[in-house]
């Protein structure tokens, strides 16, 4: 089983509101805020961006996250290291983390079943 391509990137900001103004300004549609300085954004079908605030004394960082169907049929390649196998979240899904040739971590998502 492979991946099903992009299902979200992952943003991290200094300033969640000019960050949600600026993609709200691209067409992107609100899906939700938290009370915690993020929040998620969609523009149409595609993937959605998940924005999250970061203390100043961090460096914003970006992930893209790729879609997984099905997280207990999922069998990587041996080509693939994982580098945490999937876990649930407390938000709903199941994440893996695996670390592409170049060093670079990527995410894997899945929804959970109810």
């Amino acid at each position: 089983m492979t991946t099903d391509g992009i299902e979200a990137v992952f943003l991290e900001t200094h300033n969640w509101g000019k960050a949600a103004k600026f993609f709200q300004a691209l067409g992107f549609d609100l899906e939700f805020s938290t009370d915690h300085n993020s929040g998620q954004l969609r523009n149409g079908d595609g993937p959605y961006v998940f924005i999250a605030e970061v203390p100043e004394d961090r460096e914003p960082g970006v992930q893209i996250v790729l879609k997984v169907a099905d997280p207990d049929a999922f069998r990587p390649d041996s080509a693939v290291e994982v580098v945490t196998p999937f876990e649930e979240t407390h938000y709903g899904t199941k994440e893996m983390t695996v670390r592409d040739p170049d060093g670079r971590l990527w995410s894997l998502q899945a929804a959970t079943k109810k």
